[in-house]
Formats: C-alpha cells, structure tokens, sequence
C-alpha cells in the first residue's frame, strides 16, 4: 500500500511519451490515466480499489491510505493466485 506507486506498467500502450530519453535509466510505458492489464494477488471483486502488493503486483484494498489507490478493479479475479485483469487508472 505505498504511496510511491504511480501507474501500471502497460503492455500496450496507446500513445507512448518521451520516447527518446537521455537522462539514463531505464524507460518503461506507464500507463498513468485509462483501462490497463494488471497483475493481481489473491481475491479481486470488480469495483475494489487496487493498491501495490509490494512485489510487482497489485491486491484489492478496502480501506486504502490517500495517495496509494493504483486505480479500479474493472473484473473480477476470484482465484488467490496471481493474474491479470483490467483495471481503470486515473484520479480517485
């Protein structure tokens, strides 16, 4: 549930910024506002509020910290595995 998340990593990005950026590092798509595949840990009920599970991933949270909210669960994941569903990032 951190603070410091800001985005899911997108594996299609729709438009992509910056792309040819010097400052060193490494350059990945983020998606920051719109419909995006995320990974997901345990039980996800479409309309939860998804936050960072700490490991790359995110879970579903009932009561999340302000500012720590990645987006909203758009489908269920019923499984306490990992895996992917859709989820709508931007401001909530």
């Amino acid at each position: 549930m951190s603070v410091r998340v800001a985005g899911v990593v997108s594996t299609n990005p729709g438009y992509l910024m910056n792309t040819v950026w010097d400052g060193g590092g490494k350059v990945v798509a983020l998606g920051l506002v719109g419909r995006v595949p995320c990974l997901v840990t345990g039980n996800v009920r479409a309309g939860d509020m998804m936050v960072s599970a700490g490991d790359g991933s995110a879970r579903a949270e009932r009561n999340p910290k302000i500012g720590s909210v990645i987006g909203k669960a758009l489908t269920d994941y019923p499984v306490n595995g990992k895996g992917m569903i859709e989820v709508v990032v931007g401001r909530f």
